[in-house]
């Protein structure tokens, strides 16, 4: 019996200290919450209370960041930081300085928040003292403003850093501006130049019938009038306005606040960033102003983007056409080898067997004619020299390899028949060429190997060269080197009167015109290494083989 007495007693006692806490904090003029550690309100003080409309739901259950702020989730640096997780990493009190924007105009809050323990020690939630400090520190205010705008411009900068695809720049801008004015609804129109219309390229938090319902001439709505005059407009309730284009369509997403900057790029506007908010007066000066700083950003961003995409289409037209133009060059080399082979060297053939039979028939006549002989027998060598001076043009007009066994074969052959006779031991490796490649590429990497091979013999004293084609999903590799007297890489800067330099800036020129890269490593008594990357770009007849 005298256990439940004083726990009666207890809870009695526990209920009056809690009427008495409960008046204390109705009492406070700042503003008292409790919000437990899954961020939800368990208490608001009379002074808090106050911050809601008439009408609206209690706060209480409710999760802080969406109440206060009518965010999705938990404030995060770099805009500002949540004073729940910070007590819960410190375990101490912190103070931290909050944006109200949803107080309708440029308030701030400083907010102490202090850890509330439960009878184990654990921390079980916060509790928050708010208290705005606008007037009393309004320079303050100020400086606060200007970092969280330079701190959002920075942001927008590195996310837009790096980025040349149009489609990811307005993705990375439109969430990087959402994420800074607090909201979820917005949208980036550009404008189409042979349509002459404004439409939505990327959006969010707006509707497909909105989106698509959207295509404005300039002047027209209200991205419209800000892609005409590149002057921003800022409005507390756009469904109460009379200058949209389609107020039904405004009216069925139930938009309010809205701000529209142009993004301009050397005085002229490229599109328009919209962002809105189903609450009237969201927004405030500072926001247009933050906005069209950043919409500047977006829109050199944008020209940016737009000058690399041409630089882009222009530099695969100029390879096409230097493929087209070096598809033109094996033609005409396999015409001039095939014609050679089957007229210039069958001519010389038939002149080797008839001075041939000459020689033979005065021999057997018992001719006296010694010199007259000797005369046929030198005219027969100079046909055969220059029968062999035609093979080795042939060969190196177009290998025979490379048209009946591929690319692999082509180059062993012609470093066999180049760099064996100099006393030169070469290997060859290859990897995934078992498939043939388009015959510009094969004809191209050919004529780069080529070049190499000519610099191996011609310069390097080699013993030894080593050849390696590999090809991995759609790049071939290719490189070539040896164990030669070496160079030093720095002092071919260019080419120079006596030639020195021609061949290497020729088979990056050529590896290049395939949309590859060329590189060269070497230093002197350390060997050379050519190596080389090409992107292969197959056909429907490659690709079914």
């Amino acid at each position: 019996m005298g256990r439940e007495k004083e726990a009666a007693q207890r809870e009695i006692s526990n209920e009056e200290l809690d009427i008495s806490l409960r008046d204390l904090l109705d009492a406070i003029e700042d503003e008292v919450m409790f919000i437990d550690t899954k961020h939800r309100i368990g208490f608001v003080n009379t002074t808090a209370r106050g911050r809601f409309r008439k009408g609206i739901e209690s706060p209480v259950g409710r999760t802080c960041y969406k109440v206060l702020y009518d965010r999705e989730k938990p404030c995060a640096l770099p805009l500002w930081e949540c004073p729940l997780n910070k007590v819960l990493e410190s375990g101490s009190i912190i103070t931290v300085i909050h944006p109200a924007h949803n107080l309708g105009n440029d308030t701030f809050l400083k907010i102490s928040a202090y850890p509330v323990h439960d009878s184990n020690g654990d921390i079980k939630g916060i509790v928050e003292l708010r208290r705005d400090v606008t007037a009393s520190k309004e320079l303050e205010s100020q400086i606060l403003r200007q970092h969280h705008e330079l701190l959002a411009l920075s942001r927008v900068s590195a996310a837009l850093s790096g980025l040349w695809d149009l489609d990811a720049i307005l993705r990375v801008a439109l969430n990087s501006v959402l994420e800074i004015m607090n909201g979820n609804i917005g949208g980036i129109l550009l404008f189409d130049e042979q349509r002459q219309t404004l439409s939505y390229r990327v959006h969010q938090g707006l509707s497909t019938k909105y989106v698509e319902g959207i295509h404005l001439r300039s002047g027209e709505g209200i991205a419209g009038r800000v892609a005409q005059t590149g002057r921003s407009l800022l409005l507390e309730d756009i469904s109460a306005d009379p200058r949209p284009a389609n107020p039904d369509l405004i009216s069925t997403e139930g938009l309010k606040a809205f701000i529209s900057v142009p993004l301009r790029a050397k005085d002229k506007v490229l599109g328009v960033l919209n962002v809105a908010s189903k609450m009237p007066r969201q927004f405030t000066e500072n926001d247009m102003h933050l906005m069209n700083s950043i919409g500047d950003q977006v829109g050199v961003a944008i020209e940016e983007a737009s000058l690399y995409e041409k630089l882009r289409k222009a530099r695969e037209r100029f390879q096409k056409l230097t493929r087209q133009t070096l598809m033109v060059q094996e033609e005409e080399r396999k015409r001039l080898a095939g014609e050679l082979h089957d007229e210039t060297s069958q001519a010389l053939s038939g002149i080797e067997l008839h001075l041939q039979a000459l020689i033979d028939s005065f021999e057997m006549s018992g001719s006296k004619d010694a010199g007259f002989v000797a005369g046929l027998k030198k005219v027969q060598s100079l046909a055969i020299g220059v029968h062999g001076e035609i093979g080795r043009l042939i060969a190196d007009l177009r290998p025979a390899l490379i048209d009946t066994l591929g690319l692999v074969p082509a180059i062993r052959q012609y470093a066999e028949n180049s760099l064996r006779p100099l006393g030169i031991n070469m290997s060859m490796e290859s990897e995934g060429m078992d498939k043939r490649l388009p015959p510009e590429i094969e004809a191209g990497l050919f004529r780069w190997a080529q070049g190499a091979i000519g610099n191996i013999a011609q310069h390097s004293k080699a013993k030894n060269a080593r050849f390696s084609l590999k090809r991995k999903d759609n790049e071939l590799f290719i490189e070539i080197a040896d164990d030669g007297v070496g160079f030093d890489v720095s002092k071919i800067t260019d080419i120079e009167e006596s030639g020195r330099g021609r061949g290497v800036f020729s088979m990056k020129e050529r590896i290049g015109l395939l949309g590859g890269s060329c590189g060269i490593k070497s230093k002197p008594g350390q060997g050379t290494t050519v190596s080389g990357r090409v992107p292969i770009i197959l056909d429907a007849e490659h690709e079914a083989h």
